[in-house]
């Protein structure tokens, strides 16, 4: 692979894909042709970001494009599928960690691979960075002496165990959390001391999930090779987060801090025991500061664009990328840390790990099969979510079947045991999809939303996708949609005085944060295809929801950089729109059930009971921990936005043209007050109206969930 440039192709367009993208492009002589992911209108919005064609499948994209290598960034049980199929097609690959989900399928693909006469790599990026690179040159050139023993703390929440999606395939086996998160600390592992000779494991803190499943948020693993031991610490439950390795040899120690991208070394120092300290320590400040400042000033020039590399995580998968192409081109091979035979020992390592916790199986959950007879005539589109499951409990609650739409597996809505429920998979994008699922069905609740990160990409997935279900329930006879919309659609600044269901949408709505923006634009297209056609739609505009299942650090509260660190929008002291999810899920069924209300818009607010400050402290109440409040004023917030601004335009950046707007970030101290008599009167709907229920129920139930992760 000299002289000509290296085709390279992605195969799974999911979070890490943009990271590899960057990565291909930095690197020297390489370029990215194709992308391929099985969700078609996915891979073509990511083709489109990075002008390559797209395809649904691989076998259609090795048969048109020529490929020199294949990224694998699909989920781990599909690794060794896909990697496969490519080096069965001469193609070398780079596969994600883990390599694969065992031992045996990493021999496979490196026995293919040497019998093609192709290499495989595995992308190990936590080698890669800043901070752990610097540690192991120490190591190498033997400046701590002779290492005794090493520490790897990884305490990083994995928010999956606690929110889901519960059927991602890292909680469907015990072992699978080990398999899909060890890697980043193993492979530290057997970087610097090499596979173990003996472990020994304890995983505890095991908590079943919806559907059966069991995860271990704990796992402390001791080893041992030659004369150096090793302990690896992981957690994966809330807490403060912290990736250290600490080394400790003859002559010193050190200690890298991946997160803040820093590695002190500590050694003796000639001096008296008292001087000596100082003289430590100094040194060891010195270290920190001058690091952190190189860091610092990487991020602001990268997002100046004056230099093309990134944070420290982004920068550890480039260079991982840079590393495995310079090894294609080398006679000497990769190099051992992206090598496939790395990789191997790795998956080799974790699957010891596994094996020696002695892990508890699944519980088989009670499943309830649907009735043969049932006919759902409502759909939940968006069920899986946090209102979603509260919404379906009440209408089985109430004796309805229900169709609940999903695009992934369900096990929340499976908990809930119900022969009146059926869970159909279908993608919302698609017509014949919709088509299929509205069969029989008179009513819809559309409570869906989207992860996009810039306009265009809200307009391609919030609000086309409603344009098509609306076309779907006329053509199909519905008698009634319920959208869900958001009361961040008004402004709710210092300016609005009192909202009722007769205050329109905010008027400045197109310089509002994108979400709101995109559930307005819902609103106005459905308003107007009811106009114009008849739609039989109800806007609900849900206020602040709290309760069971929820995330008890709030946005909507402040802004929460940790889980024990808020940042207030304004002084914190007006009463907020809170809203407790179950009376959300009521105020929606009564809007299915209300005749006569087609083409109105109902703010699901309770009355103000609680402000910022009253929800802290209730939080730190019932949670038992102290919340460091910071009261920010909103000209703050949107300074910081301002001076970002002009560099956004510099670069190109995609939320660039979005001028920051003030009212956008006052309307987030909610000072306007809701006035909700209307929805109370024709909806009939009777909230709870009750301060401490609403700490008790609210922000107890929501972290109910948390606090029980921590145990």
């Amino acid at each position: 692979m000299t002289g000509t440039p290296i085709r390279a192709a992605i195969v799974g367009t999911g979070f890490i894909a943009e990271f590899h993208a960057r990565g291909i492009q930095n690197a020297d002589g390489v370029e990215l042709v194709a992308v391929c992911d099985p969700n078609a209108t996915v891979a073509k919005g990511f083709a489109n970001t990075w002008a390559v064609p797209a395809y649904a499948s691989l076998a259609d994209m090795l048969a048109e494009q020529r490929v020199d290598v294949a990224h694998v960034l699909v989920p781990p049980d599909a690794h060794h599928g896909v990697s496969k199929a490519a080096l069965e097609a001469g193609v070398n690959v780079f596969v994600e960690k883990p390599m694969c989900t065992s031992a045996d399928e990493t021999t496979e693909l490196l026995n293919l691979a040497t019998a093609r006469g192709l290499t495989i790599g595995v992308n190990h990026s936590m080698l890669f960075e800043g901070a752990f690179r610097r540690l192991r040159e120490h190591v190498r050139a033997g400046d701590l002496g002779p290492i005794d023993h090493l520490t790897f703390n990884y305490f990083v929440e994995l928010p999956f165990i606690r929110v889901g999606p519960f059927g991602n395939w890292m909680l469907r086996e015990p072992g699978n959390t080990l398999l899909e998160i060890g890697p980043h600390p193993i492979s530290g592992l057997v970087d610097l001391i090499g596979e173990p000779d003996e472990i020994e494991v304890k995983a505890d803190r095991d908590v079943v999930l919806p559907g059966g499943a069991r995860a271990y948020r704990r796992w402390r693993i001791h080893a041992r090779s030659g004369r150096t031991t090793a302990d690896v610490n992981i957690d994966l439950g809330p807490g403060f987060p912290q990736r250290t390795v600490a080394v400790r040899g003859l002559l010193g120690a050190a200690l890298a801090d991946l997160d803040a991208n820093t590695c002190t070394i500590d050694r003796r120092e000639p001096a008296s025991p008292d001087f000596e300290r100082h003289r430590r320590s100094a040194a060891i400040a010195g270290q920190i500061r001058d690091q952190a400042r190189t860091t610092l000033t990487d991020y602001i020039l990268t997002k100046a664009k004056v230099r093309k590399r990134g944070n420290p995580y982004q920068l550890s998968i480039i260079d991982s990328i840079a590393r495995f192409y310079e090894g294609l081109r080398a006679p000497t091979g990769l190099d051992s840390r992206v090598s496939g035979t790395f990789g191997r020992s790795v998956i080799e390592t974790c699957e010891t790990i596994i094996n020696k916790a002695k892990l508890k199986g699944r519980v088989e959950p009670k499943r309830v099969a649907p009735a043969s007879d049932l006919k759902p005539n409502i759909l939940v589109i968006g069920g899986t979510g946090f209102i979603g499951r509260h919404l379906i409990k009440q209408l089985l609650d109430g004796g309805h079947a229900v169709r609940a739409a999903a695009r992934g597996s369900s096990p929340p809505l499976e908990e809930l045991g119900s022969d009146r429920l059926e869970i159909v998979r279908a993608d919302m994008r698609s017509k014949p999809d919709l088509d299929r699922i509205l069969e029989g069905i008179d009513y819809v609740f559309q409570l869906a939303t989207t992860d996009a990160k810039h306009w265009d990409e809200f307009v391609e997935r919030e609000v086309e996708p409603a344009r098509v279900l609306a076309r779907a329930c006329l053509d199909g006879g519905v008698k009634r949609l319920v959208y869900a919309g958001t009361i961040d659609s008004l402004y709710a600044g210092s300016r609005a005085g009192t909202i009722t269901e007769e205050t329109p949408l905010d008027p400045k709505i197109k310089r509002r944060n994108n979400y709101a923006r995109a559930k307005a634009a819902v609103e106005d297209l459905l308003m107007e295809m009811h106009r114009k056609e008849g739609l039989p739609v109800v806007i609900v505009r849900p206020g602040i929801v709290i309760g069971r299942g929820g995330n008890p650090f709030h946005w909507g509260v402040g802004r929460w950089t940790s889980e024990g660190v808020v940042e207030t929008w304004g002084d914190g002291t007006n009463k907020l729109p809170l809203v407790l999810v179950d009376d959300v899920a009521s105020g929606m069924v009564r809007a299915m059930e209300t005749p006569t209300i087609e083409g109105r818009a109902y703010n699901l607010v309770d009355s103000p009971l609680l402000s910022a400050r009253d929800y802290i402290e209730g939080l730190e109440r019932l949670g038992g921990f102290k919340v460091e409040t910071h009261r920010r004023p909103v000209w703050r917030y949107f300074l910081a936005d301002l001076i970002k601004w002009p560099v956004k335009l510099a670069v190109g950046h995609p939320d660039g043209k979005r001028v920051p707007s003030y009212s956008d970030w006052e309307s987030r101290t909610a000072k306007a007050t809701f006035d909700t008599k209307r929805t109370r009167e024709e909806l009939g709907w009777k909230p709870i109206s009750d301060a401490d229920r609403m700490v008790s129920e609210g922000i107890g139930g929501s972290l109910a969930a948390w606090l029980a992760v921590r145990g």
